[in-house]
């Protein structure tokens, strides 16, 4: 019985080793979409009011684990019964995120936000004006796009678990889904009150926090336009990743493009790093505007129709 005992010890042990060392490395292989994760869903909850922010921080956390309940046990019976299909559904998630993307480039450069952007400092600052509305649509996006990104994290996950016994895969998927939501929303959580601990800190007696403080609040909007630029990137660079990963011959050729580059003189090892992101971000636009094109084109279509 004692014998029994210890190697039942012994392999729990070894069980929270293998889990130990392959969390690990699915964390380095999943650490750029991590920093995409972030940046996005930082993006996605400013806008609201100061003494909102964490409150619509905590409910996109909230919506972020129902995403994890529903793709880590997805993922594990997609990859028992089905795992063709991963791939494909995967791809759908990344054209999803090339068109988001190329749709804010659009709103953007081609639409006029002035009246839009006084409307929203309106509504920010009228103290009786209900932003319920405002919220949920900020939570719905996030939670969203939160869905797409934790469903490339999972795979990736995955990938590095599929040759481990299925105890193994629970416990290293429900670990790595964990640490991510708490992980990435505790960040964007300092990141939206980054603003409110500077101005708390001029407010102190001490000169040297003084001088801390309004370099916080000199940070703090930088930092919110920065994320938001990386964002729009990261949806690209994401998307577009997928896309090249899916279409395996477009993919080699960015590798292989990537790999000739290393030889030139001075910026070739740089340039071969950076390469196959950038194309990557290059498909990411171009599927972005192809499918931006289909939708609006079909839109146009269904009104003359639903007009005649």
């Amino acid at each position: 019985m004692a014998s029994s005992l210890l190697a039942l010890f012994d392999d729990i042990a070894t069980l929270l080793d293998d889990v130990s060392v392959m969390s690990k490395l699915a964390a380095r292989k999943t650490a750029g979409v991590l920093g995409d994760d972030l940046a996005l869903n930082a993006q996605q909850v400013t806008g609201v009011r100061a003494d909102r922010e964490l409150p619509v921080v905590w409910a996109v956390m909230r919506g972020s684990f129902r995403n994890k309940f529903i793709l880590v046990p997805g993922a594990l019976l997609i990859s028992a019964f089905i795992p063709w299909l991963i791939t494909p559904l995967l791809m759908l998630g990344g054209a999803f995120l090339c068109y988001e993307g190329f749709e804010k480039l659009a709103h953007r450069f081609f639409h006029d936000d002035t009246e839009r952007r006084a409307q929203k400092l309106e509504a920010l600052a009228d103290p009786n004006r209900d932003m319920v509305a405002f919220e949920k649509t900020k939570i719905r996006g996030a939670v969203r796009t939160d869905f797409i990104l934790s469903a490339e994290i999972i795979a990736i996950t995955l990938g590095t678990v599929a040759t481990a016994t299925f105890l193994t895969q629970v416990l290293v998927l429900s670990t790595i889904a964990l640490a991510v939501t708490v992980g990435v929303y505790g960040l964007v959580a300092g990141i939206v009150k980054l603003d409110d601990v500077g101005l708390a800190l001029t407010e102190r007696g001490s000169t040297t926090l003084q001088k801390v403080g309004h370099g916080l609040l000199w940070l703090a909007p930088w930092l919110m336009k920065t994320l938001s630029v990386v964002g729009t990137a990261a949806m690209f660079m994401v998307g577009g990743g997928i896309l090249t990963h899916g279409f395996h011959a477009l993919g080699h050729w960015i590798e292989n493009t990537a790999e000739h580059t290393v030889d030139l003189p001075w910026i070739g090892s740089v340039l071969g790093g950076v390469l196959p992101t950038l194309m990557s971000a290059g498909v990411g636009i171009l599927a972005g505007a192809v499918i931006f094109g289909v939708i609006m084109l079909g839109g146009k279509l269904f009104d003359r129709r639903e007009a005649h």
